[in-house]
């Protein structure tokens, strides 16, 4: 295999795995977010990491394929550099992607803060408006009834709540 040919298939692989990681982001794009974002960093170290299968020319492969042609033909000795690999980029991204939601942590709660604040403000603002509208209206259904007293007032009340005078003889 030739320079050229060897650049074209990782090429060629970069490309597959790019619409590789695509789907899979469509696949986890229905989770929880600290499930989705973890699992979306492991995808990307499957199909992203190299692993050298010849020392002396330097060239690499994925580790996934690697490792699943080693295992499932049952030849070479490369699958355990390849597990090594996968597992010390993966270790190595998953702490980076630890750092990363740390920091990005406190951000999140002060934008979820403000958030609150503006719809709060903004249900305010449109009680505000809905009440300046309407100068002269309460804002109660029943503004016209009259306050309910003690029966033992002369006044005698109706099992509905309602009032009635009665006359004097």
């Amino acid at each position: 295999m030739t320079d050229n040919d060897y650049l074209i298939a990782w090429g060629l692989y970069a490309f597959a795995a790019l619409g590789c990681l695509l789907v899979w982001f469509k696949l986890t794009g229905w989770m929880w977010r600290y499930l989705r974002e973890p699992l979306r960093v492991i995808g990307a170290v499957l199909l992203f990491c190299p692993t050298i299968i010849d020392p002396v020319k330097e060239k690499y492969a994925p580790a996934l394929a690697i490792s699943a042609l080693d295992l499932g033909l049952k030849v070479g000795n490369n699958v355990w550099r390849a597990a090594l690999d996968l597992s010390t980029y993966g270790a190595v991204a998953l702490g980076l992607y630890i750092i990363f939601a740390l920091i990005r942590l406190p951000f999140l709660r002060r934008k979820k803060a403000r958030q609150a604040h503006a719809e709060a403000a903004a249900a305010q603002a449109a009680a505000e408006q809905q009440e300046a509208d309407q100068p002269y209206a309460s804002q109660n259904a029943d503004r016209y009834a009259i306050p309910p007293t003690e029966p033992s007032g002369g006044v005698n009340t109706a099992p509905g709540g309602r009032y009635r005078v009665e006359p004097k003889l």
